[in-house]
């Protein structure tokens, strides 16, 4: 299945505990490009009106690849580490589009770390090294995605460029810890104004009714096909996680400002599972 969805080093960093209360609005749009409001003065005093718009350096695409990394994966992390390394390889050859994406990698267990914040692959020395560890913390991985997203939206519009609505692909084998409350994690992050699109994508015993809530919209939630080994599902999906990657660089910089995607080999829709 092909589909082109609308888009609008490394210190670890661990997001801080999240404010009280449930956010009031969660933002559902599945497209969104954050325009570029800043202005520059023009050599006056501030308050004096004469402000000139930033000429924008260029159109970003900001992707953050969420990786489970609990104990469970441990038969399978090698994939996960070989596939990053031909993604940076890929992306060094097609420059053209890596030009447009600002790429992230975070792991998540019983804490999440940021191990790449967002970075241009073309002069990226070397991807960062997942470790199977601890459990599987949902509640940890949106509160770190909530958090990057904004800290580094605001950073790279600050920079001068304009910002399309981050994609997260989110992939995970198993089911979240229990007595965790992440979905309210999920609902904060979802209620910043740069709430991302988030590609969820479940293998070896993750569930597909709770793939589907992950995801932001059901065509984005995908589990792996019955009958289907783990490590094929992983390699499968780190294959077609680098061709999006590409393919959604071109088409930003033709200006279709799209995120591409094709269904990879070996997964199904969620919902034909629920």
């Amino acid at each position: 299945m092909s589909s082109a969805f609308s888009m609008s080093p490394n210190d670890p960093l661990r997001f801080p505990r999240r404010p009280a209360g449930n956010p009031s609005i969660v933002h559902n749009t599945l497209c969104d490009c954050w325009e570029h409001r800043g202005r520059i003065a023009e050599g006056r005093p501030a308050g004096d009106g004469r402000n000139a718009l930033m000429e924008p350096r260029g159109t970003l695409l900001p992707m953050y690849f969420v990786a489970d990394e609990s104990g469970s994966m441990a038969a399978h992390i090698h994939e996960l580490n070989d596939g990053l390394v031909s993604l940076q390889d890929a992306m060094q050859v097609e420059s053209f589009a890596a030009a447009k994406i600002r790429f992230s990698v975070i792991g998540f267990a019983d804490d999440a770390v940021t191990y790449l914040e967002p970075a241009d692959l073309r002069t990226l020395p070397q991807m960062p090294v997942f470790q199977a560890r601890g459990l599987t913390s949902y509640q940890a991985a949106f509160d770190q995605i909530g958090y990057r997203i904004s800290i580094d939206v605001p950073r790279l519009k600050a920079e001068g460029y304009q910002v399309h609505r981050p994609a997260v692909f989110f992939l995970t084998d198993g089911v979240p810890n229990r007595h965790e409350d992440w979905r309210a994690a999920r609902t904060y992050m979802l209620a910043q104004p740069a709430a991302p699109n988030v590609l969820a994508f479940g293998i070896g015993d993750a569930d597909a009714a709770t793939i589907m809530e992950v995801a932001t919209a059901s065509e984005y939630a995908f589990i792996r096909s019955q009958g289907v080994d783990t490590g094929v599902a992983i390699s499968e999906f780190m294959t077609q996680l680098t061709q999006s990657v590409i393919a959604s660089g071109n088409a930003l910089a033709g200006g279709a400002g799209e995120l591409q995607l094709e269904r990879p080999e070996g997964f199904s829709l969620a919902v034909d599972y629920v």
